[in-house]
């Protein structure tokens, strides 16, 4: 019993190094996963996490055993082959700003589709009124002043003042702005 939840955290730590790499493989064949793992990549935290994880004693072994795995050395000198090659790396980057630029577009259409449905929603009284009731909760507020401040909030601001620029959708806003104040 001893022996296997000792075992436990390296099978964690394995598990986790592999999700995470299966996740960059990923990343790279879906525009939209890579453009969100760079802005993942632009949040603090979340880069202090995984600094921290990389100073592990677990993370830096597997790492270890990874780098004298045949299979990954021969992937790594398949790339080295292909950075060496002026044309391909040309083509990889040319690739890569292709794959951001759509992803980053389907990321900023996803955030749309959730402020637009969002504000529907808002057209509901009985949603407009329990927005109000949470609004005048301070705990609530403050998860609202936190969510504020995460770097992937940024998205739907964005998302909203792109739609703003719309005349329609302004008049809406304004319309359910006027009906939130009386809420409150």
């Amino acid at each position: 019993m001893i022996m296997y939840m000792a075992k436990i955290p390296k099978k964690d730590a394995e598990y986790d190094i592999s999700m995470g790499m299966a996740g960059i493989q990923q990343a790279s064949k879906d525009p939209k996963m890579l453009a969100q793992l760079f802005q993942d990549m632009q949040d603090p935290e979340l880069m202090a996490e995984a600094k921290k994880m990389m100073e592990s004693p677990d993370w830096k072994k597997k790492m270890k055993n990874l780098s004298n795995d045949k299979a990954f050395k021969a992937n790594l000198d398949n790339v080295k082959k292909t950075m060496e090659d002026p044309n391909e790396t040309a083509k990889m980057q040319a690739k890569m700003e292709h794959m951001m630029k759509v992803g980053q577009g389907e990321l900023q259409a996803d955030a749309k589709d959730t402020m637009a449905q969002a504000m529907q929603a808002m057209g509901d009284p009985d949603t407009m009124a329990e927005a109000a009731r949470m609004m005048k909760d301070p705990n609530f507020q403050q998860q609202l002043s936190q969510m504020a401040k995460d770097p992937s909030f940024k998205k739907y601001v964005s998302a909203m003042q792109d739609m703003m620029q719309d005349p329609t959708t302004k008049a809406q806003m304004d319309q359910m702005a006027d009906n939130f104040r009386s809420a409150l």
